[in-house]
């Protein structure tokens, strides 16, 4: 496959860090279910996937063997599908695992949060080598913001390494999944520090349960794409418990199609 130059416009999350099948009973946490998952997600209108890998107990887990065994699998399942590897860390690992990872795996897209691998806040001389490498070697890398001032430190570490600010991915993260609430007026703060950082590029959301459709909406409306999934959020626009991820895929295309009208 021949990996994208721009950010594909729906992206589905259907598993993340926390959730197991305990908690829906869809949620993939097998290989298997993973490429499954995928390959309905495909069919319902997601143009790429980001996914965790789990371990014989169903944690989150930054696992080279298993992350290469499910691109592998995936890749022959979804060949038209982005795939993109996550690099999250939980609580459980830091920036030297997050490197390892990408580094042994070498995976087409990945995902990177920018506070997670810069705990610091300022980027460092070994940051700057490893994004440099990231640019060298062709993986689609996805900068994930918590808040409107990571784009600010993303702007200093793409400064540190001398790398364009033109066509960076971004994915705003609006709310958390502890319960803060997810503000569709929010996306205009992103925005607004991603214009101060001098960043020009593709931007995505994720929001949280019942107040995800809203953030939809919102960031549609200002040109922005999407991640949905049960990473995020199991609700449907109408407040109702999704039954599976492609009905999340289904409904987010539909969204982005009406707006298109």
């Amino acid at each position: 496959m021949t990996e994208p130059t721009s950010l594909p416009p729906l992206m589905v999350a259907p598993n993340g860090a926390r959730l197991t099948d305990d908690d829906h009973p869809v949620v993939p946490v097998t290989i298997p279910q993973i490429v499954e998952t995928a390959r309905k997600c495909a069919a319902a209108g997601a143009g790429a996937m980001h996914f965790h890998v789990r371990d014989a107990a169903k944690a989150h887990i930054l696992d080279t063997g298993l992350n290469r065994e499910a691109l592998a699998e995936l890749a022959v399942a979804v060949p038209g599908l982005h795939l993109q590897m996550t690099t999250e860390t939980v609580g459980r690992y830091g920036p030297d695992d997050m490197r390892r990872l990408t580094r042994e795996v070498v995976p087409p897209g990945a995902s990177i949060g920018v506070p997670e691998m810069i705990p610091s806040g300022q980027p460092s001389a070994e940051d700057a080598a490893f994004y440099n490498w990231l640019a060298d070697t062709g993986i689609r890398t996805q900068h994930i913001c918590y808040q409107p001032e990571h784009l600010r430190l993303l702007g200093a570490l793409l400064d540190k390494a001398g790398l364009p600010k033109s066509g960076v991915w971004c994915l705003f993260v609006v709310g958390h999944y502890t319960g803060a609430i997810s503000h569709p007026e929010q996306i205009d703060s992103f925005l607004a520090e991603m214009r101060a950082a001098g960043i020009d590029g593709d931007w995505a959301i994720c929001a949280f349960r019942e107040e995800e459709a809203a953030c939809i909406h919102h960031a549609v409306s200002l040109g922005g794409k999407l991640r949905v999934g049960f990473e995020n959020s199991q609700f449907m626009a109408d407040g109702s418990i999704a039954p599976n991820n492609e009905a999340r895929v289904i409904e987010a295309a539909a969204i982005m199609a009406s707006a298109k009208t």
